[in-house]
């Protein structure tokens, strides 16, 4: 089954194929934005400051899981483009090393979370209930996060082979488990009491962790086109750990510099109001509907690209690219139109007062114009991710996420508080033309040329 996965790969109608791969990622990824609504929603019901507190912990959280993604993006890149290129022993050590790269990435924030939680919940707010709601909530996701690790590297090596239904299935365990979780630990159920806002956060660990012992058991009771084989640690090959995160480190920072947008754009915001903070929170939970099934997208259509690259085959890479582009503008497009046609239904899921509805109805509507040029812009980045090319998605989401959104929010701010939302739009169209400059500089230099020195491969 599994080397079927992999022929599919190099013959199979891409169009096809990109719909069989990515439709379970997808599903799952709507999934998990449910759980992101469903969570705040559960949260709020304990209280404002708790909502605030959670808030307050998302950046870090956010960090977290871009380290999580970021390093699992590495791996996924390195394994399916060792699948193309017939190194199936490369394939394999990076497979066995991303299990022990997971753990060492745990103990890194689980100290973290031991130890810096309350520094780091302090620093923005005095109020005692927020700053003690805040750092328990934190401490629990950094201190119990091995099963985010993990799972994550396990879920993105199968991905790279092909293998997109077990992945699907990892993600819907912890989203589901959450969202089951969250009421029982949040209010109390039982025998269980009820633990406020450190319930949430107890709730996500039981679902990552959980789903983290299943995706363990299909890795090694289940056949794959990979092997874990821990003899690779005898004579260990940094060589493999160098390729990881030569797109990983990357990959990394992509991930994680929104968190850093929004620490700043919640300072930017917070000078004017509380209300354009709630509304840009809003914003976050909502849009996750929208692009949420475009990163699933991505997830399958990265290890056809990768694998397509390795085996030097042009026309089915660069029509993956073209049929990704296109599916993603067509779910981005279906985002326009609900947040341009029905932003107060929208926000009156967090139950939007009259001030958030004044500030939030706008918003949402100038934000989702940026939604279809960030379609194209995110199938750019993943197919440089895919070609080991990293440092240009970096630039990338450096580009929209601070280098151009920040400084062009601060100043519209000062022209007038309403136009700060044009900034979303403004940082994806230079991120957008920015991209395309480094596609036609990559296929000038490299894919017009790719597979002319090789024995041409089949369609």
């Amino acid at each position: 089954m599994e080397n079927d996965n992999l022929k599919r790969m190099g013959s199979e109608p891409v169009f096809r194929l990109i719909m069989k791969m990515s439709l379970p990622a997808m599903f799952s990824m709507v999934v998990q934005a449910l759980y992101n609504i469903v969570d705040s929603m559960f949260v709020s019901y304990v209280g404002k400051y708790a909502l605030t507190a959670v808030s307050l912990a998302f950046p870090m959280q956010f960090l977290m899981i871009g380290v999580a993604v970021g390093t699992a993006i590495g791996i996924n890149s390195l394994i399916s483009r060792r699948l193309g290129e017939k190194k199936n022993e490369e394939a394999d050590k990076a497979a066995t090393y991303a299990l022990v790269i997971g753990v060492v990435t745990w103990i890194v924030f689980a100290l973290i979370g031991l130890f810096f939680s309350s520094a780091i919940i302090g620093a923005y707010t005095d109020n005692p209930f927020v700053y003690e709601a805040g750092t328990q909530y934190l401490s629990c996701v950094f201190i119990f996060s091995i099963g985010v690790f993990v799972e994550i590297n396990i879920e993105k090596t199968l991905q790279a082979t092909g293998n997109m239904i077990f992945p699907m299935l990892f993600q819907l365990v912890g989203a589901v488990l959450n969202i089951v979780l969250d009421p029982i630990f949040i209010f109390g159920f039982g025998f269980i009491q009820s633990y406020g806002t450190l319930g949430a956060g107890i709730a996500t660990v039981v679902g990552q962790i959980i789903s983290m012992i299943f995706a363990l058991c299909v890795l090694f009771l289940k056949k794959h086109s990979v092997k874990i084989d821990f003899k690779y640690f005898r004579h260990f090959d940094f060589s493999i750990i160098k390729d990881i995160y030569a797109v990983g480190f990357p990959s990394i920072i992509m991930q994680s510099i929104g968190s850093v947008m929004l620490l700043g754009l919640n300072g930017i915001l917070a000078g004017i109001s509380e209300t354009y903070v709630a509304v840009l929170g809003v914003y976050y939970k909502l849009q996750s509907f929208v692009f949420m099934p475009v990163f699933g997208l991505t997830h399958g259509v990265m290890p056809i690209m990768g694998y397509n690259y390795g085996a030097k085959n042009k026309t089915r890479l660069l029509q993956s690219l073209k049929y990704g582009t296109l599916i993603a503008l067509v779910v981005m497009g279906i985002g326009v139109i609900l947040f341009q046609t029905i932003p107060e239904l929208l926000l009156a899921i967090f139950n939007a007062d009259s001030e958030m509805l004044e500030v939030g109805v706008p918003a949402m509507r100038i934000i989702s114009i940026c939604f279809l040029p960030a379609a194209a812009g995110i199938l750019l980045a993943t197919m440089f991710q895919a070609v080991g090319r990293g440092i240009r998605s970096l630039i990338m989401s450096l580009l929209r996420q601070i280098g151009v959104i920040l400084p062009a929010a601060y100043l519209l701010v000062l022209v007038s508080p309403p136009l700060v939302w044009y900034s979303f739009p403004i940082a994806e169209g230079v991120s957008l033309i920015v991209a395309l400059l480094l596609f036609l500089n990559l296929y000038k230099k490299e894919l017009k040329h790719l597979g002319e020195l090789s024995q041409p491969s089949k369609k």
